[in-house]
């Protein structure tokens, strides 16, 4: 299946923006938790989210570099 750099951009986008607003949501609530455990153990959740959304805004990032190279090319050299 082949999928456009057009919309890996803007998926990866959505998604990043999913996973950033989860981690920094959890992130927030963190400190209401009373036992160290659970908070501990939610904190590292959190912290999953938010690098799950940086890999998506590093997909995003490569795929806003793909789609600015060839929009830069001459309409003779693109294939």
């Amino acid at each position: 299946m082949k999928i456009t750099a057009q919309f890996a951009l803007w998926s990866s986008l959505a998604f990043a923006m999913l996973c950033l607003g989860v981690g920094f949501n959890g992130l927030s609530q963190v400190e209401a938790m009373a036992d160290a455990v659970e908070r501990s153990d939610a904190r590292g959740y959190a912290y999953f989210w938010l690098f799950l959304g940086a890999i998506a805004v590093g997909c995003a990032v490569i795929s806003w570099w793909i789609v600015q190279r060839e929009n830069a090319k001459p309409p003779d050299e693109q294939t």
